[in-house]
């Protein structure tokens, strides 16, 4: 009875202690280690539906301790249906689109991004969040660099390239760590210890679908030019919840 009790208080301890944890710090602090599951977990729920996936999302942000590795679990058990995500599927002709699902009660956001024959984004960083991103329909690929003068990657240990100040990050052009291909249902992670990254439609015939999430959810990252020149860019829109947003709600 006595050895019941205690454990029952650790217990107790271990409860509260999650409970006092900030939601937000934490999920910053596990970009330090978290690297991404390759497949489903074995013990994990089935995802059959977006509403499934939006609803065990919720759940699983309820706590101030998120289990990465089940919202990990939830993107890649989702199978794509276009009939589920069609209506937040919105074009534009000039530029790939970033279109809100649900924006996850201010803990994350969960977006549609629609992408034209040949349409890509710039190189960027995920503002020290987690960036999941799941194929919907067609093909990206994904190309990664390095972090300039993120402590553990090789830019940073060449103290000769130092920056000077903000903006001018290092002389020389962004390196190249890795280019893959991300098909249907496939499930790619970042986040800015992994590296930066540039995503595009390699198809000039077919468009292409993709499902991202992010945690914590940001309104601006870094962009960065060849030379490493780099600037603040405001995140925005293209429409929430089905609706085309106007300039001022973007």
């Amino acid at each position: 009875m006595v050895n019941q009790s205690k454990s029952k208080m650790a217990l107790s301890k271990i409860d509260a202690e999650i409970e006092q944890v900030d939601q937000e710090k934490y999920l910053r602090q596990a970009t330090n280690y978290y690297q991404a599951l390759e497949k489903p977990l074995k013990y994990g729920p089935v995802i059959e539906t977006m509403d499934q996936l939006i609803t065990a999302l919720h759940r699983e942000f309820e706590s101030n301790y998120v289990n990465i590795e089940m919202v990990n679990h939830l993107m890649l058990s989702y199978k794509s249906n276009p009939k589920e995500w069609r209506k937040y599927a919105k074009f534009d002709r000039y530029t790939y689109t970033r279109n809100l699902v649900d924006a996850g009660n201010g803990k994350f956001n969960l977006l549609i991004l629609c992408w034209g024959e040949g349409h890509g984004s710039s190189v960027h960083d995920h503002a020290d969040s987690h960036c999941f991103m799941k194929m919907l329909k067609g093909d990206l690929r994904e190309k990664r660099y390095e972090y300039p003068n993120r402590p553990n990657n090789s830019v940073s240990r060449d103290t000769s390239h130092q920056h000077s100040h903000e903006g001018d990050i290092d002389p020389r052009e962004l390196v190249e760590i890795g280019e893959t291909p991300i098909a249907v249902n496939d499930v790619a992670y970042i986040n800015d210890n992994l590296g930066l990254h540039r995503v595009e439609n390699p198809s000039h015939a077919d468009t292409s679908v993709s499902l991202h999430l992010y945690c914590p959810p940001f309104d601006s990252c870094s962009v960065f030019q060849d030379n490493c020149k780099k600037t603040t860019a405001k995140v925005t829109f293209w429409s929430k919840y089905g609706v085309r947003t106007k300039p001022n709600e973007q």
